[in-house]
């Protein structure tokens, strides 16, 4: 550390390690649950059998869910688009 100190004094680059970076990158290897889909993904294929599930992926979504896990924002992105798909056809096939 000291030898570190004496090198920035002199205008040397030190390397500076983030050992909190190591840490938090780590949680991302655990496998998505689901059988390997993310709820998001796994509720996407699930809505076309049940639909339900799409809304409730969509309140997920809008909830914010995904910040506990970037990898599942697509699955409940999709999930979302399906639900307003959906609601958009009930409203068009009514108006005929």
């Amino acid at each position: 550390m000291n030898s570190n100190l004496e090198e920035q004094k002199k205008g040397k680059y030190v390397l500076i390690r983030d050992d909190a970076e190591d840490s938090e990158l780590g949680q991302f290897y655990k496998p998505l649950p689901c059988f390997g889909f993310g709820i998001g993904w796994f509720s996407f294929l699930l809505g076309f059998v049940f639909p339900f599930a799409w809304y409730v992926a969509t309140f997920l979504y809008l909830i914010s869910y995904y910040h506990r896990d970037p990898r599942e924002r697509s699955g409940l992105a999709a999930s979302a688009i399906a639900v307003s798909s959906r609601i958009q056809m009930h409203f068009v096939l009514k108006s005929e």
